[in-house]
């Protein structure tokens, strides 16, 4: 029997090999929060009836069934390839680094048509009874990824999902050895792609990916089930920089309006040779919108620098992920 409160609950996925079709958990993610509930809509019928005076509840019928919610957790040195695969949209096998035990995976902006993921809950019943809700068709519409000082590394996904399946068999739950990364390990470089230098200053990191889809697919033959959400935006990724005003880089960037490549990454211990555990996001070209320096007392000047990312022509946003991991 597990703990019964959310000591006992877990949560395990799985990259889907089509949308919407259940397979058993093949990770089990360390997580904080998460709000994925199922959605339904229903109608009810309005018809008249000499003296009746209340709706008929036999008349009360389902139309859509549908799934959404957020899953939060810390940034881990293992087993987050499956979550940025489906995020990021391209297949991605890890890539080991001459013959040590590093594997790098590169994560670059794509299409997401044919990523989803089966996302199982366990829900610990004051009893222990552990309760199932297995989550079918989930695609990741958006993600935050932010560290301030002190903090770890933390994410959020969000998640839309075709249907919840309560009839599976909750899978037993276990957990590599790994460690988060944090502040600590944070470093920032802007300049030009492929030649960055770093930023002093940084105190918060933040960077937000939209992926905007057409989530209500909802047809005539689906027993009230959508198809698999399509891109229909372009993607959005927007983000800050929280900074004591050190220098006027950032501030001379904003005033100008010029494109700068933007690295933020977590280098963590070695793993062998050269190869250390990376996290690291790319943007090739980012533009600050607003955040220029005022003064609001006697502290120390501390600008918020608010960017947006575009396309730099040649090249693609990626996420580096160096770790242990053979496989997603």
């Amino acid at each position: 029997m597990a703990i019964g409160s959310g000591l006992g609950a877990q949560v395990g996925i799985a990259a889907e090999s089509s949308y919407g079709t259940f397979l058993a958990p093949t990770k089990f993610i360390e997580f904080t929060k998460e709000s994925i509930v199922l959605k339904k809509t229903t109608a009810q019928s309005a018809g008249i009836a000499a003296g009746r005076l209340m709706p008929l509840s036999s008349r009360r019928v389902v139309t859509q069934r549908e799934a959404s919610g957020s899953l939060e957790m810390e940034v881990t040195n293992k087993g987050m390839g499956v979550l940025l695969q489906t995020l990021m949209g391209t297949s991605v096998t890890p890539v080991q680094q001459a013959a040590t035990a590093a594997y790098l995976q590169t994560h670059t902006l794509a299409d997401v048509a044919g990523k989803s993921l089966m996302i199982q809950k366990g829900i610990p019943l004051t009893t222990g009874a552990v309760t199932d809700k297995s989550f079918v068709g989930c695609k990741i519409t958006g993600a935050e990824f932010s560290c301030s000082v002190g903090e770890m590394l933390t994410a959020s996904f969000d998640i839309d999902a075709k249907d919840c399946d309560e009839g599976q068999t909750l899978a037993a739950a276990t957990y590599p050895s790994m460690s988060p990364f944090h502040f600590g390990q944070l470093g920032v470089r802007t300049g030009s792609y492929g030649t960055e230098t770093a930023r002093d200053g940084i105190r918060k990191v933040s960077v937000k990916i939209e992926r905007g889809m057409a989530v209500d697919r909802f047809y005539a033959n689906s027993s009230a089930l959508k198809k698999e959400p399509i891109s229909n935006e372009q993607v959005k990724i927007t983000g800050s920089l929280e900074m004591d005003y050190v220098d006027t880089t950032l501030d001379d960037l904003h005033t100008s309006d010029a494109a700068t490549s933007l690295v933020i990454e977590f280098i963590g211990p070695l793993i062998a040779a050269t190869h250390y555990e990376t996290f690291r996001i790319k943007l090739p070209a980012v533009r600050f919108d607003e955040g220029p320096p005022t003064v609001d007392g006697f502290d120390v000047i501390k600008p918020t620098m608010n960017f947006t990312a575009l396309y730099d022509g040649t090249n693609p946003v990626a996420i580096e992920y160096m770790s242990t991991d053979v496989t997603l």
